[in-house]
């Protein structure tokens, strides 16, 4: 299994699917429950199905995002 998911998102993910599994389980819902299991799973696993079958990952983004940073703190700020 390929890692298709950054870190960023990953922690997304597992803060989302925490939340949301946790509301599941207080409302008696096993939809909320479930999709919160399977996003808790999906960032701690680093892979995404959905963004397997549509060819896309998250990787790049957040090496884009690490580039652009260290690009700003470089430049010199102007008045």
């Amino acid at each position: 299994m390929v890692k298709n998911v950054g870190e960023l998102d990953a922690y997304l993910r597992i803060t989302g699917g925490l939340t949301l599994l946790s509301i599941g389980i207080m409302g008696s819902s096993k939809t909320l429950s479930l999709l919160g299991s399977m996003k808790v799973a999906e960032g701690i696993t680093r892979f995404c199905p959905i963004l397997y079958l549509m060819g896309k990952n998250t990787l790049d983004w957040e090496w884009k995002l690490k580039k652009q940073v260290e690009e700003k703190l470089e430049d010199p700020v102007e008045s």
